[in-house]
């Protein structure tokens, strides 16, 4: 279950509707599929043979806490579907809500009975799902509204979303009664102002609208990017402002040592929520507002999430005191000097700039346990290591008593380390000291992201375990190669760098891996940069005066080797046709700088020994080839995915192809290996039997695939 892309305005709309447009074939009707987003939990319950098996919310997308026996407790989700025509599988997606009338009644009792009240009805539906006693739930004024299906098999349904939605309907389950199909931008954008009029008058909070594409063919087309599906956005509303006073501004240390200025409010009623906290940004945003302690200002919810400072009301009335905002020169936590942070800027035939940053940093690192706290939270969380039990509490204490200093000292901790601490009995400590050794098994692409290297999230991570395929060579890459990777740029591939370079970093690395952490890693460069680089785009892009990429084409082809590039001469030079006498003097300028030529020569021969240009290490010897094609026998070949798969989920068969070597692409081609169908394959199928295209059912896929892993 992914989360959504938003949209702020009509422009953000417009855009995504031309994105879509621009995928589809030009003669394709936009129909989409609009909902009211529901301000609620999203959850998915999942239906055996018409009965309810089990519910659990979205949490990270992948994984998320089971709440079977409180979402059995909700008067309108059947534990039994009507008919008799569902699937044998099942999964409904969905969203519990409170509405407004049953939370006033629920904050009304808890007044009554002196209880705390709950803030806006999401927290209050939240908190009412996460109860241990399912006959709390069972009291509160829950419901369900469903939005769209997960994974079906033993069945379809019709290829429309809306009328997919219509027939969950029939077999007993809420769906929004103003969802509607429009077709194209203008019918969209309508549909907006119809639901931001009517907002306030509905019986259930809403922070926006959802469009969808309405044929789920279309959105199998489309795809997905990172977190979110292409065929789909959130169009939010405008967020909701309110006047408060500044009381102070504080200063927090992140594990990065960057210091942020947080904005401490006389407390605010702000769309749903009282607000007391919000974020400043950086130094250069507290200047370009001008605000100032003890100021009346305006605190805007972006999203209806995030509150923020956005301006300062003007009052020459208003005798409050006063008192500029200012960096502080030493931490606040660790006392070590805080640095503004550089920036060097790069241009081609010019000298590089330096210029200040508008991050200002802890130099402390270690000796911060502010940096060593959030370094650490945030190498054990769900999306990185995935160490259970480790929460800010617990590590907290074990910073403060210096049992840990850095993430490789949780790998030493015992099961008497943990029963020191405050809270932990004997079984806690042994599942702590469990969850820890089973995090030792990782994906390279979760350990990367768990190491909190600066600008480098999940995406990225995920792209250097791909294409780089060994923690060994992230380690090695050098910033111009690591810009070959698709997404990443110079910026991004300096602080890649720059952290592997790190001698404290260096420190950290070999003391996970001593600690018995070990990597699942491909071993191997992807096919998508393996023998992909030319020497005439290394020449292009080495920021010499005056090259262009015909002008580097045409050295590249007297040349043939980078060895002759570094050898190149005046008379050399004037002999190749093509040249002209600006750009041979780029060239001679550029080879009488002894730095810039040693920086060249190592990333040209990095690039060979990691695979990037042909004769590097992966295609050196008959060996490695022998070893490719036995390890990955669908190197090479184009799979295509139709249908239901009813033994395994689309993703499963997925990675059990590209673990073989195959690409898995969406559409079908004469280039196209094979096709696995399965029940409900529409177009795909028909264009795999019309090109004479290979077609396999699931249970000869899962046979040919045992056959290759056993």
């Amino acid at each position: 279950m992914l989360s959504l892309d938003n949209a702020f305005n009509d422009e953000d709309l417009a855009a995504f509707v031309r994105r879509v447009q621009e995928r589809l074939p030009a003669s394709t009707p936009l129909v989409f599929t609009c909902e009211p987003k529901l301000d609620g939990i999203a959850v998915s319950l999942v239906y055996e043979n018409g009965f309810l098996k089990r519910g659990a919310t979205r949490g990270d997308g992948y994984t998320g806490e089971d709440i079977t026996h409180n979402v059995r407790t909700i008067r309108n989700i059947p534990l039994k579907l009507q008919g008799d025509d569902w699937p044998e599988w099942l999964e409904v997606r969905g969203e519990i809500y409170m509405p407004k009338q049953g939370f006033e009644a629920l904050n009304q009792q808890a007044l009554l009975s002196g209880d705390k009240l709950f803030v806006n009805p999401r927290n209050a539906a939240a908190g009412s799902l996460r109860q241990l006693d399912p006959k709390i739930t069972a009291q509160r004024p829950l419901e369900f509204c469903a939005y769209s299906t997960g994974v079906v098999r033993g069945g379809e349904l019709p290829d429309s979303h809306a009328a997919g939605l219509k027939k969950l309907q029939q077999w007993g389950l809420r769906i929004n009664p103003e969802m509607k199909t429009v077709e194209g931008l203008d019918e969209c954008l309508g549909y907006y102002t119809q639901l931001a009029e009517k907002r306030n008058g509905l019986s259930y909070d809403i922070d926006g609208i959802v469009f969808k594409v309405d044929l789920r063919s279309l959105q199998q087309s489309l795809g997905f990017v990172a977190r979110a599906p292409r065929w789909a956005i959130a169009r939010k509303f405008p967020a909701q402002e309110e006047v408060t006073r500044l009381k102070n501004v504080e200063f927090q240390v992140g594990r990065t040592g960057a210091i942020t200025p947080v904005a401490r409010l006389e407390p605010v009623f702000v769309g749903g929520v009282t607000v007391s906290n919000a974020t400043l940004h950086n130094m250069e945003e507290i200047a370009r507002l001008g605000i100032q302690v003890g100021d009346r200002v305006i605190i805007h919810r972006a999203g209806d999430v995030i509150p923020k400072i956005v301006g300062v009301v003007p009052d020459e009335q208003d005798d409050y005191p006063r008192h500029p905002i200012e960096i502080p020169t030493h931490c606040p936590v660790c006392g070590s000097d805080v640095e503004r942070s550089q920036i060097n800027k790069h241009s081609k035939n010019k000298p590089t700039i330096q210029s200040f940053g508008a991050v200002y940093r802890c130099v402390g690192r270690l000796a911060c346990q502010a940096q060593v706290k959030q370094a650490i939270l945030h190498f054990v969380s769900r999306r990185a290591m995935d160490i259970e039990g480790l929460g800010e509490k617990n590590v907290d204490q074990l910073v403060e008593k210096q049992l840990v200093r850095s993430p490789a000292d949780l790998y030493r901790l015992s099961v008497d380390d943990f029963l020191s601490l405050e809270g932990f009995a004997q079984l806690s400590s042994e599942n702590l000291f469990n969850a820890i050794e089973k995090s030792k098994q990782v994906s390279l692409e979760r350990f990367i992201y768990a190491l909190g290297i600066p600008e480098v999230g999940e995406e990225t991570a995920r792209l250097l375990a791909i294409h780089l395929g060994s923690l060994q060579r992230i380690q090695r890459a050098l910033p111009g190669l690591l810009v070959w990777l698709p997404e990443v740029g110079l910026e991004v591939a300096n602080e890649i760098h720059n952290f592997m370079q790190d001698e404290h970093n260096q420190t950290v690395l070999k003391a996970l891996l001593a600690g018995g952490v070990t990597l699942q890693e491909t071993g191997r460069v992807s096919d998508q940069l393996r023998g992909q680089v030319t020497l005439s785009e290394c020449i292009a892009r080495l920021s010499i005066s005056a090259i262009g990429p015909k002008s580097a084409q045409t050295l590249a082809d007297a040349c043939e080797t980078p060895e002759a590039f570094f050898n190149l001469d005046f008379a050399k030079l004037s002999q190749i046709p093509g040249i002209s006498a600006r750009a041979r003097q780029g060239v001679l300028k550029f080879l009488e700088q002894p730095t810039e030529v040693e920086q060249a020569k190592a990333l040209l021969e990095q690039l060979k020994d990691f695979g990037f240009m042909a004769g590097g290490d992966h295609d050196s010897t008959e060996e490695s080839n022998h070893q490719t094609s036995a390890s990955q026998p669908l190197m090479g070949q184009t799979w295509v995915l139709t249908g239901t798969l009813e033994t395994l989920t689309r993703d499963e068969a997925k990675a059990k192809l590209q673990a073989l070597g195959a690409k898995v692409s969406g559409s079908v081609s004469a280039k196209t290996h094979c096709v696995v169908a399965g029940p409900g394959a529409g177009s795909k199928l028909t264009k795999a039997e019309s090109l004479g295209v290979q077609v396999l059912d699931e249970q000869a896929f899962i046979d040919l695939v045992a056959g290759y892993i056993g």
